[in-house]
């Protein structure tokens, strides 16, 4: 998808459709209000009749109006003037989007960056519509005989004529995250059996080609002698091997401490020895999203030249039942020296992270956030609205929780008390990689935060925000957007 900016009055601006806006109290959008006066109140008369009310996300379209260069008009339910945030224009720009994209046109135009969106300028409504109707529109049909068509080519986005470089700045934005976005989408809805740890840790070296990143994949002979046996354990169940993934954006000062992003990368998630139920397993292919989102995020800084150290680092394996599969019981030594009784093999992405975040402290990084599928508790807790978000450093979880609220890509932190860390016990080992089922998603991140004392450190868990179920299944590429913005906040900062 191509998207533009366009300085054009909306009576003027030509192609297949233009896309105005109806406020509930049935008072339009000022592009509204300019297509009425041209077309004679056609405008004003569809909404008087009530052929489209004002709820964020109705849609009424209109052919053959006279004295207009388009040759279609979209109208959209825009709520309450005056009362929109960051999530309803998020869903206003995806519904008209979304209508757009089943129309047989191949260029249309969107003047909704003129809503008044709270505490949020046009800059910001700019960037935000471009990642929305990206999302709206995206598509997955790689494997489908007959793909769904897509007929809309390109997008653009009505803006005003002041403050050129700051919009033109906002569109590139918006370009970058929704490309992010669509690369953590398109490698979270690969099936397991293309998307292998050997494929990601290609993805990522196709990355770094074509961005001039530097890239290093560790393989399974190198992780042995770095001792790396929580994460080799997961991996000794399958056929394919695991991998190490580290990739670097380094356009930061030379001296400048990195930000490390560690993305949780299992292919694919049986459960191991601990098999998971059958119905539903075939979404277990989505348990390395976190590894996507690191990759998306990757992806967006180089497109944006962000004068940032960035390094991506991914733990990728597959957890299986064979006979060389890790059992409950069984006792691994981490690279950190401790160890751990494996009390259940379907608490394995704590495992992978655990030795990955040790690996990171060779970087002497400012910060490390790791991001993964991590507990079906979070879904309990927090459904799939909002990442579970910890760690132990509350400048750095506040910062996260911001850039979260800005991009609507939300995060909610749940606490972290030593308290939670006294159920980690084991009388066999240092650690017991589960702790029972109270307070999961803490307990979870209470055993990473094991290993992270010498590290500034926030997790994420997306178990609940990583995809979609059902009918509608499929990947999100959250938290790229909420990534993003962090990395954008700390280049303004």
């Amino acid at each position: 998808m191509q998207f533009e900016l366009t300085r054009l009055p909306v009576t003027d601006q030509p192609g297949g459709c233009v896309v105005a806006g109806v406020f509930a109290s049935r008072a339009l959008t000022p592009s509204a209000k300019l297509l009425d006066k041209a077309t004679d109140g056609a405008i004003s008369a569809a909404v008087k009749a009530g052929d489209i009310g004002g709820k964020p996300g109705d849609t009424l379209l209109l052919r053959g109006l006279s004295g207009i260069k388009a040759e279609r008009v979209l109208l959209v339910g825009c709520g309450k003037a005056g009362e929109l945030n960051e999530g309803a224009y998020q869903r206003i720009v995806a519904a008209a989007a979304a209508a757009v994209g089943r129309l047989h046109c191949a260029d249309a135009a969107l003047y909704l960056a003129e809503l008044a969106v709270a505490g949020h300028d046009e800059a910001w409504r700019v960037r935000t519509a471009v990642a929305a109707a990206d999302h709206a529109l995206y598509r997955f049909t790689e494997y489908k005989r007959e793909p769904g068509k897509q007929h809309l080519k390109t997008l653009a986005i009505g803006c005003g004529a002041r403050q050129a470089k700051t919009l033109d700045a906002a569109l590139r934005q918006g370009q970058a995250i929704a490309a992010g976005v669509t690369l953590a989408r398109d490698l979270g809805n690969q099936p397991a059996n293309v998307c292998t740890p050997s494929y990601l840790a290609e993805q990522a070296q196709a990355l770094a080609k074509a961005h001039d990143l530097h890239i290093e994949v560790l393989e399974e002979a190198q992780m042995r002698e770095l001792g790396m046996g929580a994460l080799l354990a997961v991996a000794q169940g399958s056929r394919q091997p695991p991998k190490l993934i580290v990739l670097k954006h380094l356009r930061g000062k030379s001296k400048a401490a990195p930000l490390v992003l560690v993305g949780k990368g299992v292919t694919f998630d049986s459960g191991g020895i601990s098999i998971k139920p059958g119905a539903g397993m075939d979404e277990m292919k989505f348990d390395m999203c976190g590894a996507a989102s690191v990759l998306g995020t990757l992806k967006a800084a180089a497109l944006l030249e962000l004068p940032v150290n960035l390094i991506g680092v991914i733990p990728a394996s597959e957890n299986l039942p064979d006979g060389q599969a890790v059992k409950p019981g069984d006792i691994v030594k981490t690279m950190a020296g401790k160890t751990v009784e494996i009390l259940n093999t379907d608490a394995e992405g704590r495992l992978l992270l655990c030795d990955a975040l040790t690996y990171v402290e060779r970087f002497k990084p400012d910060a490390v956030i790791d991001i993964a599928t991590l507990t079906g508790a979070c879904v309990v807790a927090l459904g799939n609205h909002a990442h579970g978000l910890l760690g132990n450093d509350q400048k750095l979880i506040d910062a996260l929780l911001a850039a979260g609220r800005t991009a609507h890509d939300r995060a909610w932190q749940l606490p972290l008390w030593d308290d939670y860390k006294e159920q980690l016990k084991s009388p066999f080992a240092d650690l017991p990689n589960v702790a029972g089922r109270e307070a999961g998603t803490i307990t979870a991140a209470a055993f990473l935060a094991a290993f992270t004392e010498k590290l500034r450190w926030a997790h994420l868990d997306i178990a609940g925000t990583a995809w979609k179920s059902g009918k509608d299944k499929n990947s999100t590429g959250r938290p790229v957007g909420l990534l993003v913005q962090y990395l954008l906040d700390r280049v303004a900062g």
